[in-house]
């Protein structure tokens, strides 16, 4: 049986193929790698702020401070509330405030919590206690703040 030498180069030029791209699909990689470690490609640099809250209450707006959190609320439940509670993160107060329907109130939660440093990124639960005027039943409605330290 006679062996060709054209077999022998045929192997020898993919073998060298594919080490070629096999080393640069290894750069590439290790590239991304170091960017990634290094917080460059953080998803949460690019997502957007957002404040939800379940359904009854909207947030018409929010601002993270290092030692505060402030949110602007507004009553869609339908009926005559009064708000007891308000707890962000680390950050919680209490408060006496009455709101009717479709009224909006800003509250201004804590003094001495800790949200962390300047334009860091905060993420925090929202609780809100409140009581319903015409049953006098106590609730608690829950969200998120997704939002950047000012």
């Amino acid at each position: 049986m006679k062996i060709s030498r054209f077999k022998h180069t045929k192997s020898q030029a993919a073998m060298e193929f594919l080490m070629t791209y096999g080393w640069a699909i290894l750069v590439v990689l290790a590239a991304i790698g170091a960017l990634a470690y290094f917080g460059v490609l953080s998803p949460q640099k690019f997502l957007p702020e957002k404040c939800f809250l379940q359904a009854g209450f909207a947030c018409v707006s929010h601002k993270v401070e290092t030692t505060k959190v402030t949110l602007v609320l507004l009553n869609s439940i339908g009926k005559t509330i009064t708000i007891n509670s308000i707890a962000v993160g680390s950050c919680s107060g209490t408060f006496t405030d009455t709101m009717i329907n479709e009224q909006q109130s800003t509250f201004v939660i804590g003094s001495t919590c800790s949200n962390g440093a300047q334009k860091e990124s905060f993420k925090g639960d929202i609780s809100i206690g409140y009581t319903e005027k015409e049953t006098n039943l106590t609730k608690t409605a829950f969200g998120s703040l997704n939002s950047k330290v000012e």
